[in-house]
C-alpha cells in the first residue's frame, strides 16, 4: 500500500522508521490533543500497532515522506476506531509541527479519502478530533466532510470530547461530478 501525492509519499512504516516515529509521539506540541508526550513504551506500543495493523487489515497508518527528499514528516491513514461501540474507518494523521500550516495533513486526508471509497470500497469515513483541535476540524471541513456528533473518550484518566466528522461514499461520489 503505497500512496502518492502532488507532495508526498505514504507508505507502510518499517523498522528504520521507528526513530522518526518516536520523535513525533514524543513532541509534546505535536501530541497536545493526547495531553501527553509518549513514553519510550508507548511508543513500541503505537509502532507495534501499525505494523499489527498493516498484517490484520491490510491498511493503517502510514509513514508520510516529502517525494522530494524522502524527508519523514508525520503518519497518516485510515485506521478502526470505535465510536460508541461502533467500529468505523478513520482518517487521521499526526505531522511534525515544522511541517503545520503548509497543507499536507488537507493533502493527505483527501487521498486517504478518495483511497478508502476507490480502493477500500468503504461506505463512510471519519474522523474523530479533540474539540480544542481548531486546525484538524478545518483539515475535514475542507474534506467535504460534517461534523455528526460529539463523544467523549476516556483517554489517560481524562474525559475528552471530540467532534466526529463523517462522509458517505454516495456523497462524495456527488462531490466529484
Amino acid at each position: 500500500m503505497f500512496l502518492e501525492t502532488e507532495r508526498l509519499l505514504l507508505r507502510p512504516m518499517c523498522k528504520d522508521d521507528f526513530y522518526d516515529l518516536k520523535s513525533l509521539l514524543q513532541d509534546s506540541k505535536v501530541m497536545y490533543a493526547y495531553e501527553h508526550p509518549f513514553s519510550e513504551q508507548e511508543c513500541i506500543e503505537w509502532f507495534n500497532n501499525q505494523l499489527n495493523r498493516y498484517k490484520q487489515e491490510g491498511y493503517g497508518l502510514l509513514g508520510v515522506f516529502l517525494k522530494e527528499d524522502n524527508t519523514f514528516i508525520g503518519q497518516a491513514g485510515i485506521t478502526k476506531q470505535n465510536v460508541n461501540d461502533n467500529i468505523v474507518d478513520e482518517i487521521g494523521y499526526l505531522l511534525k509541527k515544522e511541517y503545520w500550516k503548509k497543507g499536507y495533513a488537507t493533502e493527505c486526508a483527501i487521498h486517504l479519502k478518495q483511497y478508502g471509497f476507490n480502493i477500500l470500497n468503504l461506505k463512510n469515513i471519519y474522523s474523530i478530533i479533540r474539540d480544542n483541535n481548531i486546525s484538524s476540524q478545518n483539515v475535514a471541513k475542507r474534506n467535504n466532510m460534517k461534523h455528526i456528533k460529539t463523544i467523549v473518550k476516556h483517554y489517560y484518566n481524562m474525559d475528552m470530547p471530540h467532534y466526529v466528522y463523517c462522509i458517505s461514499k454516495d456523497e462524495f461520489l456527488k462531490e466529484r461530478n
